[in-house]
């Protein structure tokens, strides 16, 4: 099987993108409502009151509205990071089912997934240090710590950008002997 152009493994992977694209579109609208739900909770803390989770660690916790709608926000902009990376993917395998995989937009596209991975993983340590810190018994279990293969695909990624750029230029050059 091929793996460029139309009928390829590449425009097989682009169509897996667009309907997780969609659905990501779908949870992130929903994150979003439930988030300007549970501000409506904040209105009325009675709803919250009442209820009641069990954590990773057995201990039994009644969240309150704002760690809801903290939880939610941070959902929703995990998912708008990852609604990014897979826009910016679906746009390159556009480019490889075009025949076309050194278009010079890829570069920036690849640089923007890069960038948008490190964002959500320093996002991940943030959201981490305050949940610690909003519930200490709860956390403890949740692995919370640096994650080497997070960074190493970071770096993948930066170093694709660049062999992406460096083609870019081999074909410009070509295009200007011919």
């Amino acid at each position: 099987m091929r793996t460029l152009g139309p009928g390829s493994v590449s425009s097989l992977l682009k169509i897996v993108l667009d309907v997780v694209y969609v659905g990501l579109w779908i949870g992130a609208f929903g994150a979003g409502l439930a988030a300007l739900a549970a501000l409506l909770f904040m209105a009325d803390p009675d709803l919250t009151n009442n209820l009641h989770f069990q954590g990773l660690s057995g201990h039994s916790f009644s969240p309150t509205a704002p760690m809801i709608v903290g939880g939610l926000v941070a959902a929703t902009f995990y998912i708008a990071g990852i609604l990014v990376i897979v826009g910016r993917l679906r746009r390159i395998f556009a480019t490889l089912i075009a025949g076309d995989p050194f278009h010079p937009d890829n570069v920036r596209r690849l640089r923007t997934v890069g960038l948008t991975l490190a964002a959500l993983e320093l996002s991940r340590y943030a959201v981490a240090a305050v949940s610690a810190w909003a519930m200490p018994h709860e956390v403890e279990k949740v692995t919370t710590g640096f994650s080497l293969t997070t960074w190493f695909a970071v770096l993948v990624v930066f170093v694709l950008a660049e062999v992406f750029r460096e083609g870019a230029r081999l074909r410009r050059e070509a295009e200007l002997t011919i």
